[in-house]
């Protein structure tokens, strides 16, 4: 029987990707979006035993009746890739509430809403694979990102936390902290900005979404069960963590 596997933000970009690599390995896969129905119908359409559905992940409830539905269309939720994200940028001193409020509940609360309604139903099952897509700048921080690096530095301490508790029910909790990867919003930076970002990474490349989706299908599998509370660094050697 095939597994199933959650991917949020999972139609567009690093989520796309990995939509595509799970659904190529054999897993049933519900892709998570928040609002481009064009590209989640392009994203269904194109890949077998992908279905996706509609709900804001920095909502709890949203997200407890999210699941239900996909549990009940596809069977237990096997596999939980929390990578929903989003940007507000600006200067600290300029931030508003609500720009941090905004990118906190999406991207670090959702890890809360989204495997609080799982986390039960992987411990009695006795598997569970909990992936969560941080960032190089969760690792080393960012001016202008004071809100995103807070979150996905936050994604970091809740993939070592819940490890532990998992690890002796066979659910693992891995994080991932991608580089810059050649994705739409990398694309839509000024050209000369972009050279000035890849002249600080080793490899002289950005990274692409593939290389992310491939370490996703790894620690997805059985055979990545012994690896858990890890956080994998995929950035061409730009920010190594000590």
């Amino acid at each position: 029987m095939s597994r199933v596997a959650v991917v949020t933000g999972g139609t567009r970009g690093i989520g796309l990707a990995i939509t595509e690599a799970l659904s190529k390995a054999g897993y049933k896969v519900a892709a998570n979006y928040a609002g481009n129905d064009k590209a989640a119908a392009k994203a269904e359409a194109e890949n077998e035993g992908v279905k996706c559905y509609k709900w804001d992940v920095g909502d709890y409830e949203a997200c407890q009746a999210g699941l239900r539905k996909v549990e009940a269309d596809l069977g237990p939720v096997d596999v939980l890739v929390n990578n929903a994200g989003i940007t507000r940028d600006g200067f600290f001193h300029k931030m508003t509430a609500d720009q941090w409020r905004e990118v906190i509940r999406v991207d670090l609360d959702s890890l809360f809403h989204m495997t609080r309604p799982l986390i039960d139903g992987m411990r009695a099952r006795g598997f569970g694979r909990i992936i969560n897509i941080s960032s190089i700048n969760g690792q080393k921080g960012q001016a202008g990102q004071v809100n995103y690096s807070a979150a996905k530095a936050g994604m970091i301490g809740f993939t070592k936390a819940l490890a532990q508790e998992g690890a002796s029910k066979g659910v693992t909790v891995n994080c991932i902290a991608p580089g810059y990867i050649d994705t739409e919003m990398v694309a839509a930076v000024p050209e000369a900005a972009l050279a000035k970002i890849i002249a600080t990474i080793p490899a002289g490349r950005l990274g692409k979404a593939s290389e992310i989706a491939r370490t996703v299908q790894f620690l997805a599998s059985d055979d990545a069960g012994f690896i858990t509370g890890a956080t994998l660094t995929v950035n061409g050697a730009q920010y190594i963590a000590g």
